[in-house]
């Protein structure tokens, strides 16, 4: 037989479990230094780069 749950405790923890999802996202996004911020906007941009580079016209 199956195990009989909680639907409101199990709700719950799935709010709590997108919740700490997002927090160390935002942790990440915003726990960074300057010079990191800057080195991850130069590589983005050399990696744009490359791929237009790379592009064929039709």
């Amino acid at each position: 037989m199956a195990d009989i749950i909680n639907l409101r405790l199990a709700r719950k923890a799935r709010g709590r479990a997108a919740a700490e999802a997002e927090a160390a996202a935002n942790r990440v996004k915003f726990g960074q230094s300057r010079q990191e911020k800057q080195a991850g906007r130069a590589e983005t941009l050399r990696v744009d780069k490359t791929l237009d580079g790379a592009k064929r016209e039709d």
